[in-house]
């Protein structure tokens, strides 16, 4: 029996986390919050909740860590120094991690131990650092603790509606997320480039942030109300 597999967070990698932000800020009207340090990854985060059990994070390098002996997650080392923040990939949350991955059609990685702070939880890495089906594919995490860490976030009024995929294979990417059973507002849709485009729901109305390859990277639709 499949164990179902929920939309935990989306993933905004930066070449710092005061660009990351500040991408944010401009989409969206509020600024993450401070997260912490993966001390195994060398690398920091900030966080944006996006609902009772979900959150936005912004990722980057931490130049104050030690790098790590292995490549960092979410294809951070091979990010331009020059290059734009934008939505790169996102996290399914499962009960049973190791299941999950045994039924994936998909090579996700293998089954990592990681921690921020007092947090701890067990994720899905490719040995390689790279985003599976360019960042399509996602990540699977399983937290150790009870209480979701978007309980813990200020609640700022904003809520993930929709996630949407382009695939140049989305018969493929279906096949997927079946496997993994997953239950969350994610769409699929063919494009020629893979690509991700996250709605969310604001005080000033629907916007939208998505992965490079969209103009601009961040579209505002301030004429489509937020819902009440």
């Amino acid at each position: 029996m499949t164990v179902p597999a929920l939309l935990d967070h989306i993933t905004i990698t930066a070449p710092s986390l005061e660009a990351g932000s500040e991408f944010v800020r401009e989409a969206l009207g509020v600024a993450p919050q401070e997260g912490g340090e993966h001390p195994r990854m060398g690398t920091h985060n900030r966080l944006l909740h996006l609902g009772e059990s979900m959150f936005l994070e912004v990722i980057a390098v931490n130049p104050a860590a030690v790098a790590p002996a292995r490549p960092r997650w979410f294809a951070l080392d091979t990010l331009p120094r020059q290059a734009l923040p934008a939505l790169s990939t996102w996290v399914a949350r499962t009960a049973d991690i190791r299941n999950a991955l045994t039924a994936s059609p998909e090579s996700l990685g293998s089954i990592e131990p990681m921690s921020r702070g007092t947090l701890d939880w067990l994720i899905t890495i490719p040995e390689d650092g790279s985003l599976p089906l360019g960042g399509l594919a996602p990540a699977l995490i399983e937290w150790s603790s009870a209480a979701h860490p978007a309980t813990k976030l200020i609640d700022r009024n904003l809520r993930l509606m929709k996630l949407e995929l382009l695939s140049p294979q989305p018969e493929r990417l279906e096949h997927l997320l079946r496997t993994l059973g997953v239950d969350a507002p994610v769409s699929i849709r063919p494009a020629p480039v893979a690509r991700l485009i996250a709605h969310i729901a604001t005080p000033q109305g629907i916007r939208l942030l998505s992965s490079p390859g969209t103009p601009g990277n961040a579209l505002p639709y301030p004429h489509i109300p937020s819902p009440s």
